[in-house]
């Protein structure tokens, strides 16, 4: 029994895993992917949240009944850190951390064209926009590292992004 149980927690604690590391480790900006892999990345990003929350609830379940018949630390060791791998992985799945690579610039500062020369070279690209008369640049450097700018311009709210 004991064996069945350890098989079944460890198995939930994976298909947690599995269902949270496939889409984060598969889908990155900037790197070839393959339409299976991004299908396959989506459909577990969707299925994650559901699955996860009914993976730690047997991870739970099994841990509690293998917690009282394990005499040695080692084992409810390794129960502690596997609920709390299978908690980490059900938390994450309710994350998009795409946001936390793409963290946009709230609020963007200006300057005049002529201060923009201590900080732009000559060769500086920027992205520009004139909106009812108003004109802004935004260095693509600058973009590069945020990928979005929430902004208004013009009194126009705007999402600028490269």
């Amino acid at each position: 029994m004991k064996r069945f149980l350890w098989l079944i927690l460890l198995v939930a604690a994976a298909g947690a895993a599995t269902i949270v590391l496939v889409p984060a480790l598969t889908i990155h900006p900037f790197r070839p992917q393959t339409a299976s892999g991004v299908a396959w990345s989506y459909a577990f990003k969707r299925a994650a949240p559901s699955a996860t929350a009914v993976a730690l609830a047997i991870v739970l379940a099994s841990a509690a009944l293998l917690w009282r018949g394990s005499r040695r630390w080692w084992r409810r060791g390794a129960i502690l850190l596997i609920v709390a791998t299978t908690g980490l992985a059900t938390w994450f799945a309710r994350q998009n951390h795409f946001e936390w690579m793409f963290n946009p610039l709230a609020k963007a500062d200006y300057v005049s064209i002529a201060d923009a020369r201590t900080f732009l070279v000559d060769a500086e690209i920027v992205m520009g926009i004139d909106v009812n008369g108003a004109a802004f640049a935004y260095p693509i450097r600058q973009l590069a590292y945020h990928h979005v700018v929430n902004d208004i311009v013009g009194g126009t709210p705007l999402v600028v992004t490269y």
